[in-house]
């Protein structure tokens, strides 16, 4: 009788050690799960509570967002949003994107450099860190560049997820000038909001005008490489290559089929030659340098000498991604394309005045050489 009841006391003494041990994981997983929702954050973070709010409108068809009256925290969807709030709002950014590489640190704001990073909602490479993003604690999240089909539910989806209030405003260069007036009144930088609007204004002007005088019969195709082959390239119809559409000229590569990826079509030497462009323009890091020594060598752009690399500091001229610097490779490539036409402006003093307006950067005129060494002055 002794030992039958000690065995039933050591297996009553086992289901109660299993008990405690399964309740005391129970309670770490609860605090585990507590933790991620409220710890950095998450739906406990209220941008509207207790502030005085506004109601807007936004480009993606939505008309009643309500936002906070006052904002100072604000952060990006991705590459493209970044580069449009730095020139008007680098001080309110919470967050960017990705961090700056070395080559493009002298250009921005000190405070960029510290900030943390997001990712970016859209693109091939969408890595969107939705906890990063809600930690920072921005009032709104600013979607910014091309109308993609789905915007309006992005918008809603990604203001669900977050309970941040997004808006979503198009940043091609037919409507960035409306758009940088519309942060301007949003964030209180009127001024400068005009102040940039003006700019891109007087140079969308510009491109149009000159077009316009440019017959179709006279209309030179360019070829827009990316990559380290130069053969990965912008076709028309991309936002990527809208440089070229609006400078008067022709793409070289129509796809049956568009991508907004930049060098979204892959194409092969055979059709190059088939094409010949009679413009080349490659992204640095390509095949520039040895263009004239290799299988690109007999293209009739290459033996004239038309060929070109594009300034990529802080960012590139024509686009990855297509945002605010296209608004100086309006001025670049239509110098180079038509200097006959567009022949009333030194591209040394224009990027010298984009680089102070945008990026409030002091650009010396050896700087800007330099940057122009392998098109302007080639």
């Amino acid at each position: 009788m002794l030992i039958s009841h000690s065995i039933e006391q050591v297996i009553i003494n086992m289901k109660n050690r299993k008990l405690r041990i399964v309740t005391s994981l129970m309670i770490v997983v609860m605090m585990m799960t507590t933790i991620v929702m409220t710890g950095c954050g998450g739906p406990e973070y209220d941008p509207l509570e207790g502030v005085e709010t506004q109601m807007v409108k936004d480009d993606s068809g939505r008309s009643e967002i309500e936002i906070p009256a006052d904002l100072t925290k604000i952060a990006p969807s991705g590459a493209t949003a970044t580069m449009m709030l730095i020139p008007i709002a680098s001080d309110m950014l919470v967050g960017v994107s990705a961090s700056p590489s070395m080559d493009q640190e002298k250009y921005l704001p000190e405070e960029l450099l510290y900030l943390p990073t997001f990712g970016q909602f859209y693109g091939s490479k969408s890595t969107l860190n939705m906890e990063s993003l809600i930690e920072a604690e921005p009032q709104v999240v600013f979607d910014l560049g091309d109308k993609k089909a789905t915007v309006k539910s992005d918008m809603n989806s990604i203001q669900k997820q977050t309970g941040i209030p997004a808006l979503f405003y198009d940043g091609t260069l037919e409507h960035m000038a409306d758009t940088y007036r519309t942060l301007g009144k949003l964030l209180n930088r009127e001024e400068k909001g005009e102040e940039l609007a003006a700019f891109i204004d007087r140079t969308v002007e510009m491109a149009e005008t000159n077009s316009a005088k440019i017959d179709a019969s006279d209309k030179i195709s360019i070829l827009y490489g990316t990559g380290a082959t130069g053969l990965a390239v912008n076709a028309k119809g991309s936002s990527q290559a809208q440089v070229i559409d609006l400078i008067g000229a022709r793409n070289a590569i129509i796809p049956e089929e568009i991508t907004d990826k930049g060098g979204g079509t892959i194409v092969s030497m055979e059709s190059l030659y088939e094409d010949e462009p009679d413009m080349i323009i490659l992204t640095e890091g390509g095949p520039y340098a040895d263009l004239a020594d290799n299988e690109w060598s007999e293209l009739k752009a290459v033996k004239a000498g038309r060929y070109y690399e594009i300034p990529g500091d802080p960012y590139c001229w024509m686009s990855s991604p297509p945002s605010v610097n296209m608004v100086l490779g309006v001025c670049w490539l239509g110098q180079l394309a038509y200097p006959d036409i567009y022949n009333d402006y030194d591209m040394v003093e224009v990027a010298q005045e984009y680089y102070k307006l945008f990026w409030n950067y002091d650009m010396s005129d050896e700087e800007a050489k330099e940057m122009l060494a392998n098109s302007y002055f080639k």
